[in-house]
Order: structure tokens, then sequence, then C-alpha cells
């Protein structure tokens, strides 16, 4: 690629850089360099014309992201510190108040004015922009300040530090008009400075050379990166091997060795990439440049052995090293085994284990050699043992025991959103671990098999997982949640995962279970299947037990009672994609139902957080704050409510409603109150309210916003006690991040893209696609207050309606009275059963039956189970799961 420098007075193409305009002595302040430019020159040719090593400017140099890549740093740095706040953007409300932390990474970014793209550091007061998914690639950046950083003892190498920056919408989403028509990336020549020249060849490189490889932008887990060789060939070369050791015989080793003789084994298991770099290393010779290993069950004809793949091997050969392979080493090493780490469970194997001494296969010392042996170069003597599998059909799995491992196939029919978690066991740098709900049918019963899915080293397959394909996962362990009996399955270190597109060729295409599978799906009926299929979403599984204890575990997030007063800084700590489930003590003070129309998009508004006694929020959002307060007696709505379910549309006119609700203000409902009132009251009130259809549905040219204004509540101390608050932590309509969608092959490529995470390059082969509608009718608005009546927190609540809710799935059913506590303490309404024809959806109790129950809550003290997601930008997303009367 074309790297063109521009110095002082270079020339790019006809275009000259008049410098002239250009000069700092123009200017008061040296660093600052004019906006004012040729209309000819391009928008980067601007930044790099400059004679200083600065650059400011107001409206800032307009340019699309096209790659963030990641690395560790070299060195642990507090994003709190006062210099990395001098380098922050201040025009944004919200900047001064993320929770500090310790920031173990860097990012570099591409970007493009559409002729030039150039390679940048971000400077690290700037991270929070990333991990919080404002900036990403495909959107809008204005640099308006950056320098220019030179390297003194390495010959033209250096880096353009951007140091503040102004980003396209406040949820990082707006697309760059730049990248309308680019079709090829590679046509950008890549513009560098004078003395700068290498920065362009080295794509594959972090600018800061303290780091020799880039880290997946979510993960640390997955491969990323050009130096990752793809799966080698098999060379087809005769093997001598006349004398070959088993691993019995390196199992009565005495010590660490040196393996002799060769090895000949076959690959039964691979764990996932494990990567170990740290920060902080001062001494060079405990520098590693690619910190990764990799472990391998492998088996002869004695027995089996763990073999480890460290360091740059991993680059060479872990694409290549897949199950089943056979291999041929040379130049091992025979060590004790690490007693700690995760082990597959091989018993349906029938194989001796050899578990003290683990195989070592490194590039240092003595270099390891390692051979792929095509299959038809196999000796027949050698008796290599094949792969075993255990596959489990659904009807089996209730069977089965606590941490069983076991593999299952299935037809895909739900997919949850990816999310992100904490890994709570490093204790070096920060780690997350991403990871998806998948349900997914095998013919056996007509429940699904549960599966949560972390990322198993096979980024391309695990962001392609989408309904109506066929889904293998091995090595899945078995849980069972407090709150259901319904057993669901999650992933091991050594979990692979296969869709369809990677089936051919795998060793359990032969086994008898996958056949029977394949026969199954032979009797179905594609639309039939699709009907029952969905997308992204809130989803959270296991259901929360029926009595809270402290602590509990819920699946894979760890559940705490935290302090009212806590929320503020968990939701100011959250990153991108980020989930967590806490729990609070409190009361619910005010309740508010808010109708949401089939066909509107859901807004993309943001959940702020704002203290009653903190300042840092827009004079527009206070103001709007204020006025949502003493309109509604609450906040401005909250976050979407996880579902995808329709829920019936109230059938009753306006004027019933209203008659129903007359009492239902700011006072609590007393049951006796419905009964009072009169049949001219109702015909007075229909008048009032217009007319209605025949059949008694609201007119749709009435304003949906009318029907939130009446179904509302709060407690009668509700008004005295908002104004004694510290902190209210609330948000504004709905979320489609939160909304589950219908799944349609011609919308797969948009909803999989929705569903997943950004990625880390700009490919032209995404455009941006309108996704299919969400059908939500509606969402209950709650207002907590902590237990100590210092802060409150909104929160959405939409109980399961439909029995083809993935969220209904493993959902205990027992009956309850439908009242609007009964509704919060179980998560749905009742009966919930298979799904009923259209017109018998009246059986299920309206929004206006169940406000006639809200009395329950004033003054219960409540526990309260909160699901928080961070969605990108300033929209946090908290989600009521379910409430625990305390007594």
């Amino acid at each position: 690629m074309e790297s063109a420098p521009l110095g002082p007075a270079s020339s790019v193409g006809n275009t000259i850089i008049n410098n002239q305009n250009n000069n700092p002595n123009n200017h008061n302040n040296n660093d600052v360099v004019s906006s004012a430019v040729p209309a000819l020159q391009t928008t980067l040719e601007q930044l790099f014309s400059t004679r200083s090593l600065k650059f400011t400017s107001e409206d800032g140099v307009p340019v699309a992201v096209i790659a963030v890549q990641r690395y560790l740093s070299d060195k642990t740095l507090s994003s709190s510190d006062a210099d990395a706040d001098h380098h922050h953007d201040h025009s944004h409300p919200h900047h001064h108040q993320r929770h500090p932390h310790q920031d173990s990474y860097r990012y570099d970014l591409t970007v493009t004015d559409g002729a030039w793209r150039t390679r940048c550091v971000l400077h690290r007061g700037l991270n929070h922009l990333v991990r919080r998914g404002e900036l990403r690639v495909g959107t809008q950046l204005r640099i308006t300040a950056c320098s220019f950083v030179y390297s003194e003892q390495r010959l033209g190498h250096g880096y353009i530090c951007v140091e503040r920056v102004r980003c396209g919408g406040a949820a990082g989403g707006a697309r760059s008009p730049v990248l309308d028509g680019l079709k090829d990336l590679d046509c950008l020549s890549v513009l560098t400075r004078d003395g700068m020249e290498n920065v362009g060849l080295w794509n594959d490189f972090p600018l800061k050379l303290s780091s020799k490889h880039y880290l997946p932008l979510w993960n640390n887990d997955d491969p990323e990166g050009e130096q990752w060789l793809p799966q080698r060939a098999t060379p087809d070369l005769p093997l001598d091997v006349s004398r070959i050791i088993l691993l019995c015989d390196l199992e009565a080793s005495l010590g660490n060795t040196w393996g002799c003789l060769p090895l000949l084994v076959r690959v039964i298991h691979k764990s996932r990439l494990r990567y170990y770099g740290k920060c902080d290393i001062t001494d060079v010779k405990k520098k590693v440049d690619y910190p990764y290993m990799a472990y391998f069950e492998v088996a002869d004809q004695s027995g089996t052995m763990s073999l480890v793949l460290w360091n740059e091997l991993c680059l060479d050969w872990y694409h290549s090293l897949h199950v089943g392979a056979v291999l041929y080493l040379q130049n091992y090493s025979v060590r004790d085994s690490y007693p700690s780490r995760s082990r597959p469970q091989m018993d349906h194997h029938r194989l001796r284990i050899f578990g003290s001494k683990e195989i070592s296969l490194n590039r240092r010392n003595a270099v390891s050699v390692l051979t792929v042996v095509p299959q038809k170069n196999l000796p027949v003597q050698r008796g290599l043992p094949d792969v075993a599998y255990k596959f489990t059909c659904r009807s089996e799995l209730k069977s089965l025991a606590d941490n069983t491992a076991c593999d299952v196939i299935g037809l895909v029919t739900f997919v949850g959103r990816v999310q992100r978690i904490r890994c709570p066991y490093d204790k070096g740098p920060e780690k997350f671990w991403t990871y998806r709900w998948v349900h997914a049918l095998d013919g056996s019963s007509h429940r699904p098999f549960i599966l949560e899915i972390f990322s198993s080293s096979q980024p391309d397959i695990f962001h392609s997982i989408c309904p109506m394909t066929y889904l293998v996962c091995t090595q899945m362990r078995v849980c069972r949640g407090q709150g259901s009996s319904t057993p669901f399955l999650t992933s091991s270190c050594e979990t692979e995962i296969y869709i369809t597109g990677c089936h051919r060729g795998q060793p359990y295409v032969c086994d008898p279970r996958v056949k029977d599978f394949i026969q199954w799906t032979k009797t179905l009926k594609d639309g039939a299947i699709l009907e029952k299929t969905a997308m992204g979403g809130h989803y959270c599984y296991p259901p929360a037990p029926p009595v809270f204890t402290q602590p509990m575990e819920s699946g894979s997030v760890q559940v705490a009672l935290v302090a009212a007063g806590d929320l503020q800084r968990e939701v100011q700590s959250l990153q991108y994609r980020e989930h967590k489930r806490l729990a609070i003590q409190g009361f619910i003070t005010a309740v508010r139902y808010v109708e949401r129309p089939h066909d509107t998009e859901p807004s993309t508004g943001e959940a702020q957080v704002a203290g009653a006694a903190s300042s840092g929020t827009s004079e527009a959002l206070a103001e709007r704050t204020a006025s949502d307060h003493r309109d509604n007696g609450t906040s401005g709505g909250q976050t979407a409510p996880a579902g995808g379910a329709t829920s019936p549309r109230s059938y009753m006119t306006r004027a019933k409603m209203r008659k129903r609700l007359a009492r239902v203000s700011t006072t609590p409902v007393r049951p006796q109150d419905s009964s009072s009132e009169s049949e001219s009251e109702s015909e007075s009130e229909t008048s009032a309210m217009g007319s209605t259809s025949q059949e008694g549905l609201v007119e749709s040219n009435h304003d949906p916003a009318e029907l939130s204004q009446l179904l509302r509540w709060e407690s009668s101390d509700w008004s005295r006690q908002r104004q004694e608050l510290s902190t209210h932590l609330f948000g504004d309509r709905l979320h489609q991040d939160s909304l589950t969608r219908k799944f349609s092959f011609e919308d797969r490529s948009a909803l999989l893209r929705w569903s997943g995470l950004p990625p880390s390059h700009w490919t032209p082969d995404q455009p941006s696609e309108t996704l299919p509608p969400v059908a939500c009718s509606g969402y209950y608005h709650i207002t907590i207050l902590g237990i100590n009546q210092q802060v409150a927190v909104d929160a959405a609540f939409c109980p399961v309606m439909s029995s083809e809710d993935p969220r209904a799935k493993g959902l205990p059913l027992d009956p309850h009275g439908n009242s609007l506590l009964s509704c919060l303490s179980t998560g749905f309404l009742c009966p919930l059963g298979d799904p009923a024809p259209p017109d018998l959806h009246i059986n299920l109790p309206s929004p206006e039956e169940i406000f006639q129950t809200v009395g329950e809550l004033e003054g219960t003290h409540l526990v309260c189970l909160l699901d928080l997601c961070h969605l990108g930008g300033d929209r946090v997303e908290i989600l009521l799961n379910k409430v625990y009367q305390v007594t």
C-alpha cells in the first residue's frame, strides 16, 4: 500500500499544501493551527500539514473510524489521573461522572476522510469512549486536538496521538457519511508525516512498540490479527514410525525430561486460548511477546495426556491442531502437570488418563517440531483411538447430575445478544468473558436445550449463531438454578461449537445420535419452526429462586445485596454490553404503565445518572426531568423490558378505563372504590373521550400517551420523599437493544450485527440495514426508593405474557392472582399456557385490571433484583427482574 509522507512543504497528488495558512507565527498560541485551509485540501491533509507538533481546532477534523484495535499497555494507569482528565473533551456533560478504575490497555485507531487513511494512538484519557461503545468502527469522529510523537531511538517511526475528540451521537451510533459509497479500503493510500514513514507499513503491529500484537476488542480469548496462521495443509511425507515412544512410558519418567523419541498421538480435546499477559513487567527476560497457551488432550493406544502449546507456537499451530488431527511430535519436553487447571471429562473414551505429566511444546530452547499427519499416511498398526463423544438428548438432561459433561446437537430457535461479564479469577489486567444464551431443539422433547455459550476462541462461529441452524456444542456442563427445576448447560474451557457450514469432516458426523437428529429435522416444516424463532433482546437465566438468600448464584452472574447508594457507582463502572445482576432493599413508590405503539421504532433514549446534590447534567436534561416529576409523579420512562412476546391490547373503552381509574392518581387504590361509579358517569365520560369502535377497541386516532397518564400511581409519601433524595437514577423511554425481534432469513445479516458486538474493522459489506419491528405494546415504569430513603432508581418491568416468549422457557408457572405485586414476584401473567388464538388473548388481564391492585405496594418492604446492562454511549438498561416481599 502506498504511503505518502506529508512534511511542511510537501505536495499530495495535484494538491499543493499552502503553508502560509498553517504558519504557527500567525497565531497567538504556537500550538493552535487555523482551520482556514485551501478548499482543495482534504481533511486529513489539513491535520498533517502543520509545522507544529500540536494541532487543535474548534470545529475538529471530521473523519470516519475504520478500525479500533486494542493491546496490552506496558504499565497500568488509573483513569482518574489528573493527567488523563486534562485531555478529556469536557463538552460532554457526563465525562466527569466516570467511575475510576485501573486501565491496562491502549487503543490504536485507523481513520479516513474518504481519500486518505492514517493510524493514530488514542490517548488513554479517551479510552472510556471505546469501553462505553461510543467510539467504534463506522462512526463519525471529529479530532479537535492531537500531537505528533517521534521515536527518538528508532528511525522512521512515530505516531499521532489523538488527545481530544467529539463523537457523532451520544451512543456512538452515527454512521459516518464518509463511508457512503466507499467500496474498497485498499484504494485509500496511507497518509504519514516526514519521519513516520514506517507507520503505514506495520498494519498488524501496535504503534507503540512495547507490545507486539493486538488483542480482540471485547475479550482476551479469541485470536486476533493476521499473525494467527490459518489451518496448515498437511504434508504428504512418509514418517519413520519405527521408533516411537508411548504416553505410558512418558508417565513413568522421573522429573522433567526432554523427549528423545518422537510421539504419534491423536487430538481428542482442545481448549480455548488462554492469555496470561501482564502489565508493569520491568524485567526484559520475563517479558513474553505472545503470552498465550492452549491445552490439548492427546491419546495413543496406551492412554491420554495433556499437551500444552506455548506462546509463538499458538500463533503458528492453534488453528491446525483440531480435534481428530494426528500429530507427530519431536523436540518436546515432559513436565509435571499443573494441578489447578480445569480438565475435560473423558470417562466415555475408556482410556487410561496420565494426569501427573504433560507434554510442553515451545519455541524456546530446543525448538519443538510438529507435523500433522494425513490420515492416509497413518500406519494401520499404530492403532490410535478414535474421538469419542457423549451426545445427550434433551429428554435425558433432567437425569444428569450437576457438572456432568455432555455433548449436544440441536436446531437453534433463539439466540440472545452477546453480553460480557468480568472474569472474577484474574489478578492481572482486567479481563472480560463474552457469552450469549441459545435455545435449541433436538426432537426428543418439546422443551429446548438452554445453553449459556461463552467464547471458545472461535469468533467467526460464535458471532454467526442464528436461528434455523444446526448447532453442536461439546463438553458442556450441566447446571441447575435454585429458581427452576429445568437444568441448563454452560460452556467449559474445552467446549467447541460448530454450526451449519462447519460440520463437514468433523468426527461426530458418524455418531448415532447425530444421525437420529438429522432424520428428525427432515420431518420439520421450515415455516412452522420459523414462527417460533427470535433473536436478541434482554435474556437472563436461570430464573431467580423463589426465596431470597444471601449470597446466591444465578448462572454466570453473582447476585449481591448492595446498598442503594452503591447503584450509581455500579452503573458508572459498567462497560459496553457488560451485564450485572444486583439486589437492593426498598419500597416501590411510583408505577406508571407506558404504552408503546406497535408500528413505531423504539427510542434510543439515553439512560442518565442524576443527583439532587450533584451537578454536571445539562440544563435541558434537568428541566425535562423536573417536568416529568411534576406531570407524571415519577421520572421519565426507563429502559425497555425484555420480551418480544405480544401482549394483549386493551379491550376496554376509554370511558370504562377512566371509570375504573378515577381514583388511581396520587393516592393508593382501595378495592371498594371501584364499585361506586354509575352508568351515567360512564356515558358522560364516553362522550368526553370521543367515539369508540363497535367492538369497544380504542381508536387509533387517540394519543397513546394518554393511557400512560391514566395508568399511574404513587405512594402517599412519595411527593415528600422525592424532595429529600440525594440521588435519583432515571432513564428515558425504550431501548431497542432490550427488545427481542423475530428472525427472518432476509434480516439475518442485520440481526447478527445488531445482536453481536461491534467489530474491530469496518468492511464495505456493512450497509445500514433496517431491523424487523418488535412486538411489545408496553411496559411498567417503576420507581424504587432505597430502604434509607436517600436514593431512588427507575426500572422497567415487562411480565412474560406468552409461552412463545424465550423468557418463558424454564420459568416456574405456579398460578397467582395477577396483582401487580404477584406479577412482580413471579415475572409472568397467569395463566401462561400454550399460545392462544388472538381473539382469546382477552383471557389475560389488561394493564387497567392489574393497576387496580397497585395499592398493595404501599409501604411494602421489598428486595428488588435488578438487571443492569450497558448498551453503548449513555444508554444503560435497568430492568426489574423480580421482587421478594420481606416479612
